[in-house]
C-alpha cells in the first residue's frame, strides 16, 4: 500500500473542506521589520531623552553662571544684595573711635587787661606810651618835646580837674608834648584802679584842664591864652589834650589845624592804650596759668 508520494509528507487538498488545513506560517520578514522598527523607536527615545537631559543640565549651569556673574535676577539687581549678605563697604566705613568734644577757651579780651590794675601789670611810663621822637599821621609829622610823669595828679592841672582826678583816686599822670608848624599840644594820661573810676573822672571833667608841658625847645603855651582841650577814657585810663599856638595867639573854632593836632594826639594815645592791652592778652594766651 502506498501512503504518499515520497518523503515530503502528506499532501493536503485545500479544496476539500474535509481535508485538514495546513497551519499559518509566520511572516518572518514582517516580524523582522516590526522588530527593527521597535528598536529604532527605542533608540530615538533614548537619544531624545539624553538630549533633553543635556539641555536641562546646560540650562541650569548657564543660569548658575549668569547669577554668579551678576545677571539680572530678582535678587541680583544693580545695587542690591541678598538678604543674608552684608555690604563690606558699610562694614569698613562704620563709625570710628569717638573722642570727647572739647571747646577751646576764648582768647583773652585785651580790654580786660587795661581795665583793672589787678591785670594791667606791664611796665608803663611816659616814654613807653610815647616812645618815638616824632609821630607821623598821614602827611603830618609831629616832633616830640618834653615828657613827664607824677604821682600827684592834681599838681599838673588847673581849675577843677585836679579835684576830679584826686576824688576818683588818680594814681599817676604822664604827659608828653608835640609840636608842628607853630602849634603845640600836650597830652596827659591819668591812671585809676579800674575803668569805673576812669569813666567817672572823664564825665566830671567839664571844668579845668591840663597844664601844658614845656621844655626841649618848646616854650610855655596855653598858660594865659584860650586853647582847645579834649577829654576821654578807655579802660582804667583817662586821657586829656590841650592844644594852642606857641606864639600866644588865642584859638578860635575856625582854627582847624589846632583841632586837628589835638585830635591826632588823642587818637594816637587811644591806640597806644589798646596796643598795651593786646600785648598783655597775647602774652597771657601764650603762657596760660
Amino acid at each position: 500500500m502506498s501512503f504518499g508520494q515520497g518523503q515530503g509528507g502528506p499532501s493536503w487538498d485545500s479544496g476539500n473542506p474535509n481535508t485538514p488545513q495546513q497551519p499559518d506560517t509566520p511572516d518572518w520578514a514582517a516580524l523582522a521589520d516590526a522588530s527593527a522598527s521597535r528598536n529604532r523607536r527605542k533608540r530615538l527615545l533614548l537619544v531624545g531623552g539624553a538630549v533633553l537631559a543635556t539641555l536641562a543640565v546646560g540650562a541650569a549651569v548657564a543660569a548658575a553662571v549668569v547669577n554668579a556673574d551678576g545677571g539680572e535676577t530678582d535678587d541680583a539687581r544693580p545695587g542690591s544684595l541678598p538678604p543674608s549678605v552684608s555690604d563690606p563697604a558699610s562694614e569698613s566705613t562704620g563709625p570710628g573711635p569717638s573722642f570727647e568734644a572739647t571747646t577751646p577757651p576764648p582768647p583773652p579780651d585785651p580790654k580786660e587787661f587795661v581795665s583793672s590794675a589787678d591785670k594791667d601789670k606791664a611796665p608803663i611810663s611816659a616814654d613807653t606810651l610815647f616812645p618815638d621822637s616824632r609821630l607821623t599821621v598821614g602827611p603830618l609829622i609831629y616832633e616830640k618835646g618834653a615828657t613827664g610823669s607824677t604821682d600827684s595828679c592834681a599838681s599838673v592841672t588847673r581849675g577843677d580837674l585836679g579835684k576830679v582826678l584826686t576824688g576818683n583816686g588818680c594814681t599817676r599822670l604822664m604827659r608828653a608834648t608835640y609840636t608842628r608848624d607853630g602849634i603845640a599840644v600836650t597830652v596827659g594820661v591819668a591812671l585809676f584802679e579800674d575803668a569805673t573810676k576812669a569813666t567817672r573822672a572823664k564825665d566830671q571833667a567839664d571844668k579845668g584842664n591840663l597844664l601844658s608841658l614845656s621844655g626841649s625847645g618848646v616854650s610855655g603855651f596855653c598858660n594865659t591864652t584860650i586853647c582847645r582841650t579834649t577829654t576821654n577814657a578807655y579802660g582804667r585810663y583817662a586821657y586829656f589834650t590841650v592844644a594852642g599856638y606857641t606864639n600866644g595867639k588865642n584859638v578860635t573854632p575856625q582854627d582847624r589845624a589846632v583841632y586837628r593836632t589835638g585830635d591826632d594826639l588823642a587818637e594816637f594815645t587811644f591806640r597806644q592804650i589798646i596796643r598795651r592791652g593786646e600785648a598783655q592778652a597775647s602774652a597771657a594766651a601764650e603762657n596760660p596759668l
